[in-house]
């Protein structure tokens, strides 16, 4: 069998997945950082739809961001119809930097500094409720995501989607025109874009894991991404002292 993506179908069989996890964990709902952006639009979307509008805490953590993204946040919350909280963390990335003597890490190192913060409001706020992840397939695949950052997370609805799909799924979601057409960024500083800091777009990704064409420069972009990003996506690697006691005939007494 063969054909387009039917998107409704697949709005409601992710809501029926998201259903069984939060059923399966046994636990009041879900918590999700809302960044005024699409992915956590449509992420937020499939949870409200799922569970509750009630049942989804929607987090703005600006740290040293755009007031516009807070501000896109807040209508996509009441859009939706969710709680939310907004904590600036402004304040204590500047301790953080101070306290770690970090002022030379440089914009990226920041950036994932930021990331890691959110990562742990987050989690202080889950409780009874488990942590969204709002990450793409697009990023997933050449490692534009922070590890222990927006990398952690307790589910990913959205992992096997491209960011073309996901555009896709926010229209059948009813979600407003402008979240859909927003430029993507993480927000990470100024005039920040997703696509200019990679160098790639997200068509071009998507085309380059389905094998059509693409500029070699692309390919070449896209290969070292990945290559160097492979650490992101394998289990952390552990020292197997069974296998070790094993090989030298050593037991444990």
């Amino acid at each position: 069998m063969s054909g387009r993506i039917d998107y409704e179908r697949l709005a409601s069989d992710i809501q029926a997945w998201i259903k069984n996890v939060v059923h399966q964990a046994s636990v009041e709902g879900v918590v999700v950082g809302i960044s005024g952006g699409l992915d956590s639009a449509v992420t937020a979307a499939l949870a409200a739809g799922a569970l509750s509008p009630a049942r989804v805490l929607g987090l703005l953590m600006p740290c040293e961001s755009n007031p516009r993204d807070t501000d896109d946040g807040l209508r996509i919350a009441a859009h939706l119809g969710i709680g939310t909280k907004v904590i600036d963390l402004t304040p204590v990335l500047g301790r953080f930097l101070e306290a770690g003597d970090l002022e030379g890490i440089g914009r990226l190192g920041v950036a994932n500094i930021k990331s890691r913060l959110r990562m742990v409001m987050l989690y202080a706020h889950s409780g009874n409720r488990l942590v969204v992840g709002t990450g793409n397939y697009s990023e997933i695949l050449v490692g534009y995501w922070t590890k222990w950052g927006d990398g952690a997370a307790d589910f990913l609805p959205l992992a096997g989607l491209f960011k073309e799909e996901v555009r896709e799924l926010a229209g059948v979601l009813g979600l407003p025109g402008w979240v859909v057409e927003k430029p993507p960024s993480a927000g990470l500083w100024e005039g920040q874009s997703d696509e200019d800091e990679m160098g790639v777009t997200y068509s071009q990704i998507r085309d380059f894991f389905l094998g059509k064409d693409v500029p070699d420069g692309v390919a070449a972009g896209i290969r070292k991404m990945i290559d160097t990003t492979e650490h992101k996506r394998k289990p952390i690697p552990r020292f197997d002292m069974e296998e070790w006691m094993e090989r030298h005939g050593f037991t444990r007494t």
